[in-house]
């Protein structure tokens, strides 16, 4: 007789069991919805205008930045963009402008330390030297653009394109082309480069 209540205690035990896992399980469901948005990558975007940004290494100013819109977007790459127009004058030891820079558009990778640059880039020297070209990288560690889409260089004495792009100091002091085209003045005394 105890082993039967005992069978039966058993019997009822896992009974009430079975029913309040079902609970637990059928508890634990969610719909689709709230499942998405608990788990869908987030997205946060600062907004500013009328942006003016010095920049600077080793204490002394190299750079000023100038844009009507820009925005800090924290995603999985960092990155700030200025998608409306973005201007800016670098300056050498003596803070005299050196060369500026504009385009339409720039997104400037924090953790790299680079900017992508497009949409009508012109780079100018006091000199009068310009670079232009659809779609340009400035390295501000290195302190040059590099590109590997057509882009073309002009100077008083030379006028020269690269179709597969180029290598240039910020300072267009030197500037190296892939698969260059020139155009040149033939004189009687030889070529000069135009």
């Amino acid at each position: 007789m105890i082993n039967q209540a005992i069978i039966a205690i058993k019997r009822i035990s896992c009974a009430a069991a079975l029913c309040i896992s079902c609970f637990f399980v059928g508890g634990c469901e969610n719909d689709q919805k709230t499942i998405e948005e608990w788990t869908k990558d987030t997205v946060m975007r600062e907004e500013a205008r009328n942006i003016e940004s010095f920049m600077s290494q080793e204490g002394k100013m190299k750079a000023r930045l100038t844009a009507p819109l820009m925005y800090r977007v924290s995603a999985d790459t960092q990155y700030v963009e200025f998608p409306r127009s973005m201007h800016v004058d670098f300056y050498n030891d003596s803070l005299g402008k050196d060369t500026w820079l504009d385009c339409k558009y720039g997104k400037y990778y924090e953790s790299y330390n680079k900017v992508y640059l497009r949409d009508s880039v012109v780079v100018i020297t006091v000199k009068g030297d310009t670079l232009k070209s659809p779609d340009l990288w400035w390295d501000q560690n290195k302190g040059i653009f590099y590109t590997d889409k057509y882009a073309e260089y002009r100077s008083k004495d030379q006028q020269v394109q690269g179709h597969k792009g180029l290598q240039a100091t910020q300072d267009l002091k030197t500037v190296t082309f892939i698969e260059p085209t020139a155009v040149l003045d033939v004189k009687s005394n030889g070529l000069t480069p135009q």
